[in-house]
């Protein structure tokens, strides 16, 4: 799929149109058998309430004017079991866990890779950060070896990319002592009460749950950097370097060096294209007023948006908008294939 660097910027639709368009979302979720008989209006699962995901959620809401439900889950990987089980109208999920549901991998390979999985978009930069007490003795990865610490719940986010970093790093959750399970809304409550030496967390920045654990409980952010980094992101497409910019949290706080994913939009082929036509519509018909509900969403460009970390063909309703707005010149990319035989299933996922 091949876009245009700085697409050409359209005004907000007419009222006809607006109108139209709500009118056929309206049309496809009144029709028998269209995907979500059950559910009323649309659903989008999310994740913690703490986190941005669930923001995102309430704020792709708020833009659509019919009835919607942002739904809190345990996570990426129980959205995109629900988007599998045709649950839900779409999910956020990050696009590591996006690129395994495609290919049958890592905590999918029981399940085998989802043929109806659609992308929609990506949106922000999700740093894998790692938050520790000040007086853990903890300055980066490495020192967690034999800490109690949190790598998330399970279906989560952030336990699937914890999972795959102690697996470059060649450790397992028994290096720990011990390691919790607690979901996100949790874990900074744990921190503070020294249940916890540490805790990690997949999410767009500034996040509440992290503020709260360093300006409440004298925790500090740590680099997660190393070989085992290093190489994870150069064998693995969905990743990159990243940085989380100095003083987000407290004025002292330096920059932090560590790597991620982003966070995704995604959605069953089963679901009607006139639902995911007015989703998208209602995210770029007007970008900036998009990118002003949230910091996280500061880099976002149509360009970025329409290809980074998509690893599933797009959704019919988002290419149909994306051709109108004249910025895609081409199918997208058939779904890669696994670089390796799926593995066994981790138990502990």
């Amino acid at each position: 799929m091949h876009t245009q660097e700085t697409p050409p910027r359209r005004p907000r639709l007419s009222p006809c149109r607006l109108l139209g368009t709500r009118l056929a979302l309206v049309a496809a979720l009144l029709l028998p058998g269209a995907g979500l008989a059950a559910e009323p209006g649309i659903v989008i699962a999310t994740a913690s309430p703490a986190g941005v995901y669930h923001a995102t959620g309430r704020t792709l809401c708020r833009l659509l004017d019919v009835p919607c439900e942002a739904r809190p889950s345990g996570g990426s990987a129980a959205n995109l079991e629900a988007v599998r089980n045709g649950e839900v109208t779409a999910d956020l999920a990050q696009s590591d866990l996006q690129y395994q549901a495609v290919t049958g991998t890592e905590g999918f390979a029981a399940v085998g890779p989802d043929p109806e999985l659609r992308a929609v978009f990506s949106l922000h930069g999700e740093p894998f950060t790692l938050v520790a007490r000040r007086d853990s003795g903890i300055g980066g990865f490495a020192d967690l070896k034999g800490h109690a610490v949190n790598v998330g719940n399970p279906g989560s986010g952030q336990r699937g990319t914890m999972m795959t970093l102690l697996e470059a790093w060649g450790w397992t959750l028994d290096d720990f002592r011990p390691a919790h399970a607690l979901p996100a809304d949790q874990q900074s409550l744990a921190l503070c009460h020294g249940n916890i030496d540490a805790m990690v967390y997949t999410v767009g920045h500034p996040n509440p749950s992290i503020q709260q654990a360093v300006r409440l409980c004298d925790a500090k952010l740590v680099d997660v950097t190393g070989p085992g980094v290093d190489r994870l992101v150069a064998e693995t497409p969905y990743l990159a370097h990243a940085t989380i910019p100095a003083g987000l949290y407290t004025a002292d706080q330096p920059a932090v060096t560590t790597f991620g994913v982003r966070a995704t939009l995604v959605a069953s082929e089963q679901t009607p294209p006139d639902a995911i036509y007015a989703i998208v519509a209602a995210v770029f018909d007007d970008l900036d007023a998009f990118k002003s509900r949230h910091p996280a969403y500061s880099d976002l460009s149509p360009a970025r948006m329409m290809s980074e970390g998509l690893s599933a063909p797009l959704h019919e309703g988002a290419r149909r908008y994306y051709r109108q707005r004249g910025w895609l010149t081409a199918e997208p990319p058939v779904p890669p294939e696994p670089a390796t035989p799926p593995a066994p299933a981790d138990p502990t996922l």
